[in-house]
């Protein structure tokens, strides 16, 4: 494959509607690769399709709820069989934002609809496409998490949760393909241009001040997604695309006790 796994690539993205996912989606087609486009709206998938291809690309949009095991074996059989060849890189990137009420409070089954989408949904991925990749000896995971997975901010708890298993699974994914050609890279972003917002799961405060923060901060889904694509072409397992993003990283691990009595701090300043 060379040291450009995302050039001529087989490539399948999660959550390729809209967003990180469909920015994925046309970044990697721009690449030379011919891309299966999934989505839990067929419609949506369709139409990142039908963008691609009006440059002159290849794709495919197939419906998938990556929170069904089922839905996501289908979705690989089907990709192998457009491809006649396994998937060189394979996006699990379908999500859906949460916050804006405590720990206790949040309603059990909106941590079940959260972790089975943004968790499950990765691991699902993984489960399914990881041994289809080892037989083939070669190609790339990118699990798409969150500066959420570290920073742990109030409120935020099924968010913060799924996304730090992303990072804790693909940290696993990443020593376990140790001696082998199969890379993993896990996207941790801070405020990205999306509509990642517009859900159920987050309340109307919180909306209202991530969608300020996100105006002011945000970077666009293309550009995150080209910066996440050549650090994978690297071989780097974390991906922080902002600066704001690397900080917090960095600011965690050197003292994760006062960042969190920090976060906490701004939580209680901070209107929900």
């Amino acid at each position: 494959m060379g040291a450009r796994r995302s050039q001529d690539s087989r490539a399948v993205v999660t959550g390729a509607g809209s967003g990180i996912g469909a920015a994925f989606a046309g970044e990697l087609a721009s690449r030379g690769g011919r891309v299966v486009c999934s989505d839990v709206d067929l419609d949506a998938a369709q139409r990142t399709v039908d963008t691609i291809a009006e440059h002159g690309g290849k794709a495919l949009a197939v419906r998938c709820d990556v929170a069904s095991l089922t839905d996501v074996a289908a979705l690989a059989d089907e990709a192998q069989s457009w491809f006649s060849a396994p998937p060189t890189v394979v996006v699990n990137n379908a999500g859906v934002g949460a916050g804006g009420t405590a720990v206790g409070v949040t309603p059990i089954g909106e941590w079940n609809q959260v972790l089975g989408i943004n968790l499950n949904g990765v691991i699902h991925g993984c489960h399914v496409f990881v041994p289809i990749l080892r037989a083939a000896g070669r190609g790339g995971i990118i699990n798409v998490a969150s500066a959420a997975s570290f920073t742990s901010a109030p409120t935020m708890g099924p968010y913060n949760v799924s996304k730090a298993g992303v990072v804790a699974l693909s940290e696993t994914l990443a020593a376990e393909f140790s001696g082998t050609r199969l890379r993993v890279t896990v996207l941790c972003p801070t405020f990205v241009k999306t509509n990642i917002l517009q859900t159920e799961h987050i309340t109307a405060r919180s909306s209202e001040l991530a969608e300020r923060m996100m105006r002011l901060t945000g970077m666009s889904p293309q550009r995150v997604a080209r910066t996440c694509l050549d650090a994978h072409d690297r071989g780097r397992l974390y991906v922080m695309p902002q600066l704001d993003a690397k900080a917090l990283w960095r600011t965690k691990r050197m003292n994760p006790v006062a960042f969190t009595r920090a976060t906490g701090l701004l939580g209680r300043i901070t209107p929900n």
